[in-house]
Formats: C-alpha cells, sequence, structure tokens
C-alpha cells in the first residue's frame, strides 16, 4: 500500500497533521480522529456527494454535513475512511488512473456477484472482497 498516496487522497500533511509513513500512523490517525476536511478530499477524489459518502460510512448525512471542516471524526468513521482512502489508493494503481479506477467502482462485477463495487465499500467484509478482487486484477488472476 502506498501511505503517500493515502496521505494526498485524504489532503496531505496539511489536512491530517501529520505524515503517513507506517501502519502505526493509521493507527494512531484512526483513535485521534480524521478531519471533515480529510473526509471531503476523499470524497472529491472519489467524486462522491456527501449522500454518496455517508453511505461509505458509519454516520448519517445531516451529521456529516452539521459537522464544521476542522472538527474530528469519531475513531470508527476514520478508521472507515482510511480504508476506503486506501482502496482508492490501490485502485489507481492497478488500473493506472484515477478515472479508470471510478469507472470500474461503478459498474457491475461478475467476481463480486455481479455487484457494483462501490455499493459494498461500507462494510469493512466489502471492502475485502474489493480489494481481494484488485488483487486478482492486478495478477491478471481471471474472475
Amino acid at each position: 500500500m502506498g501511505y503517500v498516496q493515502v496521505e494526498e487522497l485524504l489532503g496531505g500533511e496539511k489536512i491530517l497533521g501529520r505524515k503517513l509513513r507506517s501502519i502505526n500512523d493509521f493507527i494512531e490517525l484512526g483513535r485521534k480522529g480524521i478531519k471533515k476536511s480529510a473526509l471531503r478530499h476523499l470524497a472529491t477524489n472519489m467524486s462522491l456527494t456527501w449522500r454518496d459518502m455517508a453511505k461509505l460510512l458509519p454516520i448519517t448525512e445531516r451529521t456529516l454535513q452539521r459537522y464544521q471542516m476542522q472538527k474530528l471524526m469519531n475513531q470508527i468513521v476514520s478508521e472507515q475512511a482510511l480504508q476506503l482512502a486506501e482502496v482508492v489508493a490501490m485502485g489507481i494503481d492497478v488500473f493506472g488512473d484515477r478515472e479508470n479506477f471510478l469507472t470500474w467502482l461503478s459498474l457491475p462485477c461478475a467476481a463480486l456477484g455481479e455487484r457494483k463495487p462501490i455499493e459494498l465499500l461500507g462494510s469493512r467484509f466489502g471492502i475485502e472482497l474489493v480489494v481481494d478482487e484488485l488483487g486478482r486484477i492486478a495478477h491478471g488472476i481471471p474472475a
């Protein structure tokens, strides 16, 4: 996984308040919480609205909209957002660019039971399925 890519997807060191260089940085940031502004960067990078982003996180759209940009998300929301950023970084790496990855996310996938990968990203188990499929694509393993 590219720590620098995840950091960039979340707005960089300026927004996160730290560099992401190891899994320990992810653990500490998840516990501390990420700012709503980091979620905004991730949503923008995923071409998602607040409504769409709220569907992928354990938070309501209304609560998300009410938070100020500097407000820290709780640990559960923060860790889910970090996992989403990891998936996006991996997907961009596998597909070569953001647009190709976002297109794949929005299309039904036979290996995922004809579900769209984006629909699975709202749960830890769904994220695991998507990551496994990205790994198979990266290694040229047929579905």
